[in-house]
């Protein structure tokens, strides 16, 4: 591992309330988690992801990043809490042992609900089982639904959205949107899409989920780099972050940017970049909320209302309002109107 990073010099620390490594020995636990803010009534929430971070440092970028977008998700969402999140270094195929989790599970009851944990990438299903065992402080499918679910329609409405406003009121038939990652969230969006008539472009490393797609909705499958530089009306990534970025920007030829990956931009240049171009980009922390308000839903004891979920359709347009009326970049018009609604933030 390499040497502990600066924290407070790191360009991703937005003064973050805490940041704290975790180690146990026993079970070989390495973790970042960062909480990026509290409010007077609740702490820091946000799920435990599991990834072959290449170095500590890495991990820590990771986690900084993650939890910021995570607050600013939750903004936008109408839930009074700050963002947080775990990132545990290690090969979740090879690395990941009921000792492990445990260990994660004991980790997060030490902060006493500083910290609410749930799923992400890496760990998921029976992984959270084993976690509630050593804590209260978690989220789970049987707890807060079927977030994938919500997530994915959230993002269909941020699309149907987008094209409306910027494509001269287009409907989804018969335009062509290219899915990238069909984990959870990606293979129930592809369904979406292909029910009201889009033409799908997928990729993904594996084959197995896009043969799947291609088999079921006629999808073509492309190599996962290939597909940023495909013809296409929409790109929706679903996969992990930064996927826009310097090398990529250029290479773009679709017209909107939507999707339910976390920090697609790699900087803020980026989304400077997109509206160089002419590309509209939906923020991901926007595009992405519908997981975030129907669990709010839940926590509050209401009953899940999918009508909710236009929420992020009236989200984009603040958004693209005050982009339009200050020329300034979506990512930048997203979060001014996160941070007028969640003083937190500030």
């Amino acid at each position: 591992m390499d040497a502990q990073p600066a924290v407070f010099e790191h360009p991703e620390f937005d003064h973050h309330a805490e940041v704290i490594f975790l180690c146990d020995p026993a079970s070989g636990l390495r973790a970042v988690l960062a909480i990026h803010r509290t409010t007077r009534f609740a702490g820091g929430s946000g799920g435990c992801r599991m990834q072959p971070y290449p170095s500590s440092g890495a991990a820590l970028t990771d986690a900084l990043r993650l939890s910021r977008g995570m607050s600013y998700k939750l903004a936008m969402a109408g839930v009074p809490i700050g963002g947080a999140k775990m990132v545990v270094i290690g090969d979740p195929a090879k690395d990941k042992t009921e000792a492990l989790l445990r260990a994660i599970g004991r980790a997060v009851e030490r902060f006493n609900g500083r910290y609410v944990t749930g799923g992400d990438v890496g760990v998921g299903g029976p992984d959270l089982d084993i976690i509630a065992d050593e804590t209260h402080y978690l989220v789970r499918p049987a707890d807060g639904g079927d977030a994938s679910e919500a997530t994915a329609l959230g993002v269909l409405r941020a699309i149907e959205r987008s094209v409306s406003r910027h494509l001269d009121g287009a409907a989804l038939d018969g335009l062509t949107v290219g899915v990238q990652g069909l984990g959870h969230v990606g293979r129930r969006l592809c369904d979406l899409l292909a029910e009201r008539g889009a033409r799908l472009v997928v990729a993904d490393p594996r084959a197995d989920l896009t043969d799947a797609v291609a088999e079921a909705h006629g999808a073509e499958v492309v190599d996962p780099d290939a597909l940023l530089s495909s013809d296409l009306d929409v790109l929706a990534p679903c996969a992990l972050g930064a996927v826009l970025n310097d090398a990529t920007v250029p290479e773009l030829r679709c017209r909107i940017i939507a999707g339910a990956a976390n920090n697609q931009l790699a900087t803020p240049a980026a989304a400077d970049a997109l509206a160089e171009r002419g590309i509209v980009y939906a923020p991901d922390f926007v595009v992405n909320a519908g997981g975030a308000l129907t669990s709010s839903q839940r926590a509050r004891g209401e009953a899940v209302d999918v009508e909710s979920l236009e929420a992020i359709a009236k989200n984009l347009d603040a958004v693209y309002d005050l982009a339009e009326a200050e020329a300034i970049s979506t990512h930048e018009a997203a979060e001014r109107v996160a941070r007028e609604r969640a003083p937190h933030l500030a």
